[in-house]
């Protein structure tokens, strides 16, 4: 019962440091957008350069941070054996590629099109081969139950990048006519897409003396023999990693190469700001999947665990789907998010959230080669996805813009999703509800088009009251099939 209550603690601690992360990082893009023009393409470089860096992560702790709690669960008497071995191996690499990339730097930068800008590059390379690196001490933290300090970590970065930030974006400008010759010597106006790499490069380097108990007080020693095997074992994980990370990220990678023009970076830009919104959803799948993953592992051999999953599934589509409307419902609302210039993007909401919503159902639908270890179909599932996306981003960005984008990732969503319903269905058969399911989407699409009826030029409040209606009567539907008010404690006798 101890190590149920632990681990019921250590999942709610991790799960909340992610979830309060990607809350207070995502109050950051009001800030870039309300600073940074949709016309300077300023938030689209970052939004592209950010998407490289999400690259260069899996491949730079390429699947060693899996390896390291495999190997250090296998060899019990080993640990620190394990642990410097894989620490030396991703510090070397990190090393390298920081080398690497500085004896080029001209090069990449001018490849990747910043040209008059390689600090950015140059930023970003050490910014990501410390994360990188970080990750594994990270990664110690967890197997020795310090979830704590982890946590502590994590949010100090956050909090540092946010204080930082806002000086930076708020306090100096507002102080440089009052104290030009102090503050000219911090700030520069014409460099702020800098300050936003230069930050982040900072607060990652400041974590690193916290990790000093991590870093020393042991003997390192490089095991060829043993590196060679955890290799092995971690080079599928870098195939299947990367193919995820593509499936997130390479529009934002490949779109100023495809499109072309010279609005690409102002239109990657409002791409990526209007995405944000959708990222509300993005946070709930965190959140369920904090709290749901555990729960399938620990049910795998119960009688009644098939029934427990597809509940599962069921609860999981009506809670996105209101979700969904709920968004929508209010997305008037939801767009003073980002800054107005930016508002030509919203159009892409939907079709993200609905992506979303695509990757949440397979990941339930996952499950089922995870139970039974055959974790390639995975691979198989995702790079048939990921195959037809890049296919789409390259054929019709030249024509469609960040539009093919929200399609490509929504439809690069869908085959992963339908692929593994079909084929778990006859590897590992769960009856799934799907006349229920199938009326909560079908009611949530006539809501929504209902919500898309009313005229953009009719007063915002009343706007605001028929969607509240809309959005209420799936609530109500959900109350009197599925969630009846009666069963709850406490207040359940009110409605007998």
């Amino acid at each position: 019962m101890g190590n149920l209550k632990s681990l019921a603690k250590d999942t709610v601690l991790y799960g909340l440091s992610s979830i309060i992360g990607r809350f207070l990082n995502y109050l950051l893009v009001p800030l870039y957008t309300a600073k940074l023009s949709a016309a300077s393409g300023g938030y689209g470089v970052v939004t592209n350069v950010y998407a490289y860096t999400a690259l260069l992560m899996v491949i730079l702790t390429y699947g060693m941070e899996t390896g390291f709690f495999y190997f250090i669960n296998e060899r019990k008497a080993d640990r620190m054996r394990v642990y410097s071995t894989i620490l030396i191996s991703v510090a070397t690499s990190s090393l390298l590629f920081i080398l690497l990339v500085f004896s080029f730097l001209p090069e990449i930068a001018n490849a990747m099109n910043y040209t008059n800008h390689p600090e950015y590059i140059g930023m970003m390379a050490i910014t990501v081969a410390v994360d990188a690196f970080l990750s594994i001490p990270f990664a110690y933290l967890r197997s020795m139950e310090k979830a704590r300090k982890f946590v502590a970590l994590k949010l100090l970065f956050i909090v540092l990048n946010i204080c930082l930030n806002l000086i930076y974006f708020i306090v100096l400008p507002l102080f440089k006519s009052a104290y030009p010759e102090f503050v000219s010597r911090v700030y520069n106006p014409n460099v702020e897409v800098a300050y936003i790499f230069g930050v982040n490069l900072f607060c990652t380097l400041f974590t690193i003396p916290f990790f000093w108990k991590e870093l020393t007080g042991f003997r390192y020693v490089f095991d060829r023999t043993l590196w060679r095997e955890i290799m092995r074992y971690s080079f599928p994980i870098l195939l299947l990693g990367i193919v995820g990370v593509l499936n997130q990220s390479a529009d934002k990678i490949i779109y100023p190469k495809v499109d072309g023009s010279a609005t690409a970076l102002k239109d990657l830009g409002i791409y990526g700001a209007a995405s944000k919104i959708a990222m509300i959803m993005a946070m709930l799948l965190q959140a369920f999947r904090y709290a749901y993953e555990p729960f399938v592992f620990n049910k795998k051999n119960d009688k009644d665990n098939k029934e427990v999953y597809s509940l599962g599934m069921k609860y999981f589509l009506m809670f996105t789907l209101l979700a969904f409307l709920g968004v929508m419902a209010y997305l008037d609302l939801l767009r003073y998010l980002i800054a107005p210039d930016y508002w030509g993007g919203l159009r892409v909401v939907p079709i993200v959230m609905t992506a979303e919503i695509f990757m949440g159902i397979y990941f339930n639908l996952a499950f089922w080669y995870k139970l039974k270890k055959e974790t390639y179909w995975g691979a198989y599932f995702s790079i048939a996805g990921c195959i037809v996306m890049l296919a789409i981003n390259v054929i019709f960005i030249p024509t469609y813009g960040y539009m093919a984008c929200a399609w490509a990732g929504l439809i690069g969503y869908m085959i992963p999703m339908i692929l593994s319903y079909f084929v778990g269905q006859k590897r590992y058969p769960i009856h799934y509800d799907l006349n229920s399911m199938g009326r909560y989407v079908l009611l949530t699409v006539l809501l929504y088009g209902g919500m898309t009826l009313v005229p953009d030029d009719w007063n915002i409040v009343l706007k605001l009251s028929i969607n509240t209606l809309l959005l209420g009567i799936y609530i109500c539907y959900l109350v009197k099939h599925d969630f009846p008010l009666r069963s709850l404690p406490v207040i359940g006798k009110y409605f007998k």
